[in-house]
């Protein structure tokens, strides 16, 4: 059980003045839409029944792909955790916003598209991992003075941790740490119904963002939940066969498969919470993963894409994606429709009809709203603005059907720049190197990386803000455990499993 009551003394506070704020703003109107932002932590492109994934079945997940819109060539916009949460707040690059890789703080410079919702008379909500104040190691609570606090990009309301997050989750409401029982993505789903029906009885429209710790490591499933992995065949022949899979694989690979059951259910939680609130039809449920999936898990979490989590081939970057939205979102449809987590803030600038000026620029998604609405597979197939990304000293564009990786490396002290150029729509495992065969594509490619990334340089310099550099108290990132303000906690924590090898580790040196 958790600690509730400063729970429902933040809920009482935000339905009192969130309601006055809806009135100032917007009077009595009530049918814009709700919007929750769904983001699983290390899922890869392979891991959903839609796909046939050979053991998992996520039948919530397909539930809502069936009554919406499957997004099939979606890309997170790193191939790490902290600077996707970046791009999907800003609509831009990272390393843009001073995220170039997990576990730095997002500049207080940016514009979040929270804020710009909540001014727009929304009351807004973070539960579960945020990453984006600077701290790596495990996820701890959120303290109430840390300057990069969800509070400070935007969210009235904070249930959060700083990293990954797994079974009975020690969090922060606000700077109260609170302690619950149970898996953390049914945990965090729960506390965002809450939300959405004090946001409901309030008349005043939410926007939510539930960012799961799962299926990142370490790997703690219930055993009903690995169980329920061979359980979920239709008949005795395809347990059988599910049995068998499950018996082959190592402790870790069953753990991380029986995370997937809960959040999947969990999704079916949502969605049944909402249809209850009555509010289903009129709310933006966006679900992606912040990178692709892991290495060392089997089955695959990624085939037949190339690499995995921390590379920028496809493994690395196209997650699985899925909206639903009654009201707007034609059921059943899947497009292939380039689109990435920088898209997610400019579409919602233009569904909800925010200013022009809501985010830094220059912004690097589009909105979607067009493919949103669309038919089909929509009018919009070809993407006009190709799609950069940047990780660890190497670059990538991609441009519909093509794709080009450019990489330095030393060689005798020397730098040395290497290009691939892949044709996706053929090659979708980016096994051949196609640039000899295309070279007017490969050099139109590269000279486009090339000015994106000058682009980028500036940012990272600080030039698009109007002081024209970086706020020089921008924090270095670094360990909780080498910050003095949680060191009174560390005899606590040395027996929670989550946190009890990180310590060890890190006060021995």
């Amino acid at each position: 059980m958790s600690l509730r009551l400063g729970g429902w003394l933040c809920g009482i506070v935000m339905m009192v003045g969130g309601t006055l704020l809806g009135q100032s703003v917007y009077g009595d109107e009530v049918d814009r839409p709700n919007v929750i932002l769904v983001m699983a932590d290390d899922l890869g492109y392979a891991q959903t029944g839609y796909f046939q994934h050979p053991l998992l079945k996520t039948p919530e997940l397909d539930r809502l792909a069936a009554g919406g819109l499957r997004l099939d060539r979606f890309y997170a916009a790193s191939a790490v955790c902290s600077p996707t949460r970046a791009s999907v707040l800003t609509g831009r690059s990272p390393e843009r916003t001073g995220v170039p890789s997990h576990g730095h703080a997002l500049r207080h410079q940016e514009r979040s598209i929270a804020t710009a919702i909540r001014k727009a008379g929304y009351v807004t909500g973070h539960f579960g991992k945020w990453h984006l104040n600077g701290l790596r190691g495990p996820g701890v609570p959120i303290l109430g003075e840390d300057r990069f606090h969800p509070g400070r990009f935007g969210f009235d309301v904070w249930l959060s941790v700083t990293n990954f997050f797994d079974r009975d989750p020690l969090m922060s409401r606000r700077g109260k740490f609170e302690a619950f029982e149970g898996d953390s993505s049914e945990v965090i789903v729960e506390e965002a119904l809450d939300f959405a029906s004090r946001s409901a009885r309030s008349q005043q429209p939410f926007f939510a963002v539930v960012w799961y710790g799962t299926p990142h490591s370490p790997f703690v499933a219930s055993a009903e939940d690995m169980q329920a992995l061979f359980d979920a065949g239709k008949d005795k022949d395809e347990k059988a066969k599910l049995q068998q899979i499950v018996d082959g694989m190592d402790e870790e690979s069953r753990n991380h498969y029986g995370e997937l059951v809960a959040m999947d259910r969990s999704l079916g939680t949502l969605r049944a919470g909402l249809e209850r609130l009555r509010v289903l039809d009129n709310t933006l449920i966006w679900f992606c993963s912040d990178n692709g999936g892991l290495p060392r898990i089997e089955p695959s979490t990624t085939a037949p894409l190339r690499g995995n989590k921390s590379q920028l081939y496809e493994g690395g970057l196209r997650v699985p994606c899925v909206l639903h939205w009654p009201d707007q979102i034609q059921p059943g449809r899947v497009s292939r429709y380039p689109g990435c987590t920088t898209d997610i803030a400019p579409t919602l600038v233009e569904l909800l009809d925010l200013p022009g000026d809501s985010l830094t620029t220059p912004v690097d998604g589009i909105s979607l709203l067009p493919v949103l609405q669309g038919d089909g597979e929509t009018a919009m197939v070809r993407r006009e603005k190709p799609m950069g990304f940047r990780f660890r000293g190497a670059s990538t564009v991609v441009d519909n059907a093509w794709k080009l990786i450019r990489e330095t490396r030393k060689k005798k002290g020397q730098s040395v720049v290497s290009e691939q150029l892949f044709q996706l729509d053929d090659d979708i495992a980016e096994s051949k190197d196609v640039a000899d065969a295309h070279p007017e594509i490969a050099s139109r490619l590269s000279e486009w990386l090339a000015e994106w990334n000058a682009s980028v340089d500036n940012s990272v310099a600080g030039l698009d803000y109007p002081e024209q550099r970086v706020d020089p108290d921008h924090p270095e990132s670094k360990y909780w455990s080498s910050d003095s303000r949680y060191e009174a906690f560390f005899e606590e924590w040395r027996e929670r499993p989550e946190y009890r090898s990180f310590l060890k580790i890190r006060l021995a040196k």
